[in-house]
């Protein structure tokens, strides 16, 4: 009468390890999915990517209607600039992956250094662009030169404001995975890095559109 119930938790542990879903609790078959970070941070990064997208739109129908101006202009930019800022992006976007990991498996200090190290990245995309304008400046190039231009320096200026706003982000999530007690929590540490892979996702799409396309 006893012997029965003592074979049945080791098979109910061995269900619960082949279904995680309902170890966890509730119906079965329900899903576990959960958008990582928090609910108000996709709500600001679908309605920014909506607004560059609207540019994105706007660039490619009137580079239709003057395709030898935007192609002369297309050529004037510097290749190595934006291939270096698009490796400087790529390189911090698995840097925050692997800080989000290390937070996963309880260690904040190994994350700290990945957070800092993407922050960093983040710097050097500032400073590699600040080098790119300045080259533009000093050839008389500015927002008004033509439409491109215009275009040019809107959508990487935009785009340049989010870099900031995004290092300070991760800096401050080294700062606190490093200095405070409790540490980063899976959840801020989750939104931070989904803003930066927005930031990293806008300039993988803006970088072949402005530097590539012929």
């Amino acid at each position: 009468m006893t012997a029965q119930p003592r074979r049945a938790a080791p098979e109910a542990a061995v269900a619960m390890r082949q279904n995680p879903h309902d170890a966890v609790g509730g119906a079965k078959g329900e899903p576990r999915h959960r958008l990582p970070g928090v609910e108000g941070v996709w709500v600001f990064i679908f309605a920014d990517m909506a607004v560059f997208a609207v540019m994105f739109g706007c660039f490619m129908a009137d580079r239709r209607q003057n395709l030898e101006l935007f192609e002369a202009s297309r050529q004037a930019l510097n290749l190595d600039f934006g291939g270096i800022n698009t490796l400087i992006l790529l390189t911090s976007s698995m840097l925050v992956v692997l800080a989000i990991d290390a937070i996963k498996q309880g260690r904040q200090r190994l994350a700290s250094n990945f957070f800092g190290l993407a922050a960093a990245c983040g710097a050097a995309f500032i400073v590699c662009k600040a080098f790119e304008y300045s080259q533009k400046f000093d050839a008389g190039i500015g927002l008004q030169s033509n439409d491109f231009f215009m275009y040019y320096f809107i959508m990487t200026g935009m785009h340049l404001g989010h870099v900031a706003v995004g290092t300070v982000i991760v800096a401050v999530l080294a700062f606190r995975s490093r200095f405070v007690p409790e540490g980063v929590s899976l959840a801020a540490g989750e939104g931070g890095a989904t803003y930066w892979h927005m930031v990293d996702l806008l300039w993988v799409c803006m970088f072949p559109l402005l530097y590539l396309v012929r």
